[in-house]
């Protein structure tokens, strides 16, 4: 039968008034022991605190041993003191670190390989950021130095007179509708409001200078005008808080949920893809180069149309009353005449 483990005893730091009432009793002649039972501790305790926390010339003091307390408690609990202890476990650390692995990966690795240490992602950060292993930090992906100071969240404002997406008819052409954005570190405010139609994959769209709701209803009026559509899906960005005004009714996907207007999302991936990169300033990209863009993606044969493109099947659907007329050749000069009243 295997030994069961031993419990460790709970026990309590003494404080300032229990050390003041061992000095007085050691004073009037009392044995650790007779100390320990009025105290109600055990009598190791009382042992270790005498033989630990007395005066150099063998008194014992209850206010310096207060201060000798309290320096030991604090310089227990530095930070990054587990690592900065182990040996092996730094030695393992800092050579996953300049492998280019991230304390997440190094910290799981350990766990799957059940290695004789162990730190955990938290652990390791707190490492990183302390004193001791800050000179390891440029290993880190993000080079951070300290930890992100985390910014106080903005009162949440909620979309008024919000309509669910299960509610949405099933009949009529249905569109949805997304915003692509500038990285957020460049603070540019200026944003891509797209608006696709499913069963056609037409692509209509306009640059906004920035996302309040007033901008982006008259974006939404502008590009919806000259299609034929029902309604159009949206997600819950407080950009869409004047749905009220966009001119056509507007339903809303769950949070978190892009995959209830999957057509707008694949689109705008697809628009990433071949002309505007994820992560692109958007301030270098006309609204005309725009327009182009998404002239040329309107074009292509599509497999899921049959082999083909979003301009003939939106013109037998009826979206569309025209087909523009447009070569690639004089695009860039036309299209914002020819074709702006349709995209």
């Amino acid at each position: 039968m295997k030994n069961k483990r031993k419990k460790r005893k709970h026990f309590s730091h003494l404080e300032q008034q229990k050390r003041d009432r061992i000095e007085a009793l050691r004073n009037e002649g009392h044995s650790q022991k007779e100390i320990a039972a009025i105290l109600k501790v055990d009598p190791s305790t009382i042992s270790r605190e005498i033989t630990k926390r007395k005066r150099k010339n063998g008194y014992y003091d209850s206010d310096t041993a207060q201060i000798k307390a309290r320096v030991k408690r604090m310089n227990a609990s530095y930070k990054g003191r587990k690592i900065e202890g182990g040996k092996e476990l730094k030695k393992y650390i800092v050579a996953e670190l300049k492998e280019k692995r991230s304390p997440d990966e190094i910290s799981g690795r350990m766990r799957m390989e059940k290695k004789p240490f162990y730190a955990s992602k938290n652990a390791i950060y707190a490492w990183l950021y302390s004193i001791w292993g800050q000179k390891y930090c440029r290993y880190l992906c993000s080079k951070r130095y300290r930890s992100r100071k985390q910014k106080r969240k903005s009162k949440r404002e909620m979309i008024p007179n919000r309509i669910p997406l299960e509610q949405r008819p099933k009949q009529g052409e249905h569109a949805e509708g997304d915003l692509f954005v500038s990285p957020i570190c460049s603070g540019i405010k200026k944003s891509g409001a797209i608006v696709c139609v499913p069963s056609a994959q037409l692509l209509s769209g306009t640059f906004i200078k920035n996302r309040r709701p007033v901008v982006m209803a008259f974006a939404v009026r502008k590009i919806t005008a000259a299609l034929s559509i029902r309604d159009i899906t949206f997600d819950n960005g407080i950009e869409n808080k004047e749905h009220e005004q966009f001119g056509l009714p507007a339903y809303f996907a769950d949070p978190h949920s892009p995959w209830q207007k999957p057509h707008v999302e694949n689109n705008i991936g697809l628009l990433r893809r071949w002309f505007i990169k994820k992560g692109t300033n958007l301030k270098l990209v006309s609204e005309n180069q725009l327009q182009a863009y998404l002239h040329i993606l309107n074009g292509k044969y599509r497999k899921s149309l049959g082999y083909k493109n979003a301009y003939e099947v939106a013109l037998e659907r009826g979206i569309i009353q025209k087909m523009p007329e447009i070569t690639l050749n004089n695009l860039s000069e036309t299209l914002s005449e020819k074709i702006a009243f349709h995209l």
